[in-house]
């Protein structure tokens, strides 16, 4: 596979205009942020809930463009904000989209998938079940099959992020990106080396691929056990990733879940924003000081996601 570039992310950015939300990035004082100036990057706020919206259209209108888009349209197996990014951007710009599931997901995550027009599939009891049932749909139907985060275009969509918090804060030091997969990583990290921020990546400790993959010098696989999983639950991150985290020599950290938790109802609290446990993790760095900023670095914190119940937010604790 090959490794994205910023060319990629500046054409990521010209196919995906007019669909995509510019991301609101404002300024916060959390704690523990030693006289830094830290802003927050609410990709949250994208039409199905999270920054996959910008790789999903980069798919979709690449693979258009070229005319490589089959007309059984594209295929993915995720119950997650993956397959609901899939779903939308497949609407957006008319194009079928199938969704495979496993029997076990949540019945609001299959009603929003259908709301975006998918034909959404359960097959088996676990997510490798679907995965398995979406592999075989794509070779029988020859529908382009889509990954949640391992594919150039989807990483280069995911980058156009940065451009956008560069033009709200002229003089970014460094960009601060909760990991999962990769795919976001990836495409932040590709944009951050053009423009010289630093780049430091976030994980739950009980989800620590790309942590594992620069300590081994390879993706390895891991366990999954996090507050944060259903987000940041990858196995394996990405060859992408790794390539990236070393050329772009990125800072590797990892919080607690209980700090994600703090940060999560903080950002509620403090902000009335309400993110899913993973679009708080890279917050957590910050308020929990696993990451200490020098005074007066100029930081932004991504929130990447709000696919959460706000009602776990305003109960009694």
């Amino acid at each position: 596979m090959s490794q994205p570039t910023y060319d990629d992310v500046t054409a990521a950015a010209e196919r995906i205009a007019g669909l995509i939300r510019t991301a609101p990035v404002l300024a916060a004082e959390p704690g523990g942020a030693g006289g830094a100036e830290v802003f927050l990057a609410l990709d949250f706020i994208q039409h199905s809930g999270s920054f996959k919206d910008r790789g999903a259209a980069n798919f979709v209108a690449a693979h258009l463009a070229d005319g490589s888009m089959p007309a059984a349209g594209v295929v993915i197996a995720s119950g997650g904000n993956a397959g609901l990014a899939c779903a939308w951007a497949a609407k957006a710009q008319g194009v079928p989209a199938t969704v495979f599931l496993p029997a076990t997901a949540p019945p609001v995550k299959i009603r929003k998938l259908r709301g975006y027009g998918a034909d959404v599939r359960l097959a088996g009891s676990e997510y490798a079940d679907a995965l398995d049932a979406a592999r075989l749909f794509a070779a029988e139907s020859g529908a382009l099959s889509s990954h949640a985060y391992d594919d150039p275009y989807i990483a280069a969509g995911a980058g156009t992020l940065l451009p956008e918090i560069l033009a709200a804060v002229p003089g970014l030091d460094t960009v601060l990106v909760a990991v999962g997969g990769g795919g976001l990583f990836t495409g932040l990290a590709v944009a951050a080396a053009e423009h010289g921020v630093r780049v430091v990546a976030v994980e739950p400790a009980g989800s620590r691929a790309l942590n594992a993959a620069v300590a081994a010098g390879k993706p390895v696989d891991v366990p999954v056990d996090s507050v944060a999983a259903d987000s940041l639950g990858a196995r394996r991150v990405s060859e992408m990733a790794l390539h990236w985290a070393g050329q772009v020599r990125a800072e590797s950290v990892l919080v607690e879940d209980a700090a994600i938790v703090a940060a999560r109802q903080g950002l509620w609290d403090g902000h009335r924003l309400a993110v899913e446990h993973g679009g708080a993790t890279a917050l957590a760095a910050l308020r929990s000081e696993v990451y200490r900023p020098a005074p007066g670095e100029r930081v932004a914190v991504v929130l990447c996601g709000a696919n959460t119940d706000p009602a776990s937010l305003t109960r009694p604790r």
